[in-house]
C-alpha cells in the first residue's frame, strides 16, 4: 500500500512590509492573516475526513509555520524536504516594481533576458523534476492514508502545468495557486494526475497585502 492522495499546500501570507521578493531569504514569517490562512487549510483537510499519514514541509520558515496547524490537527510531526523549497532567484531582497524597483534598473536587465528558462533563477524544468521526485517519494513513504506537502506557489504551479502537459513558461499573474490553497494529486490508473483544487482561505484573501513575491 502507498499514499492514496498527496496534497500540495501553499503557505499563508508572509509578513513583508517592504514588499521585497523574499525567495529563499531567512526570517520571512507568516503575518497574522497568514497564520489564519494556514488554520483554514488545516481545517479544510480535517473536514475531508481522510486519514493523513505524513506531513512534509519546505525548510523555509513560512512553510514550516503553515504546516504547524496541520500537524496539530492530525497529531503528526513535520518532516523537512529540501526538494520542495522555493526556487533560487537573483532578485531576492529587492523590490521589483515602483521607484528603485529592479525592473527599472538597467543592471537587472541581463537577468531578464530569457523568461522561458527563466534566466533570473532556477530553470522551470529543474523545479518540475525535483518536485515530482519528492512527490513520488512521499507517495511511497507511507503504507496508507494521505500525505501533505507544504510548499510554495511556483513549485506547485510547475507541477500543475507539467501534469496538464502545458508549456512551463507562463505569465506569473495568471497562476491559480492562492495563499493556503490545496492542490490534490492522486494516481487514477497508476498515472499521477491533479484531481482537485480548493481555496479554503478565499474569504481572507481580500485582506492580504502580500500575495507572494515569487
Amino acid at each position: 500500500m502507498v499514499a492514496s492522495q498527496v496534497h500540495l499546500v501553499r503557505h499563508g501570507e508572509v509578513f513583508n512590509p517592504e514588499r521585497v521578493l523574499y525567495g529563499r531569504l531567512p526570517g520571512f514569517r507568516l503575518s497574522d492573516l497568514g497564520a489564519e490562512m494556514a488554520e483554514s487549510a488545516a481545517a479544510d483537510l480535517v473536514r475531508r475526513g481522510r486519514p493523513v499519514a505524513r506531513i512534509i514541509s519546505s525548510p523555509l520558515q513560512r512553510a514550516r509555520e503553515s504546516a504547524a496547524p496541520i500537524a496539530t490537527a492530525f497529531n503528526l510531526p513535520v518532516d523537512i524536504e529540501e526538494r520542495i523549497i522555493e526556487p533560487t532567484n537573483s532578485f531576492e531582497g529587492r523590490r521589483m516594481r515602483g521607484p528603485g524597483g529592479a525592473l527599472r534598473d538597467p543592471r537587472s536587465w541581463p537577468a531578464l533576458i530569457n523568461p522561458l528558462r527563466p534566466s533570473w533563477g532556477e530553470p522551470f524544468d529543474s523545479i518540475v523534476q525535483r518536485m515530482l521526485a519528492a512527490i513520488e517519494d512521499a507517495h511511497n513513504s507511507v503504507d496508507d492514508g494521505d500525505v501533505v506537502l507544504v510548499s510554495h506557489q511556483l513549485p506547485i504551479w510547475m507541477v500543475h502545468r507539467a501534469l496538464a502537459r502545458q508549456r512551463l513558461a507562463h505569465d506569473p499573474r495568471k497562476r491559480r495557486c492562492d495563499l493556503s490553497s490545496i492542490t490534490t494529486l492522486s494516481w487514477p490508473g497508476d498515472r499521477l494526475a491533479e484531481t482537485g483544487y480548493s481555496n479554503p482561505a478565499l474569504s481572507l484573501q481580500a485582506g492580504a497585502t502580500d500575495v507572494g513575491a515569487v
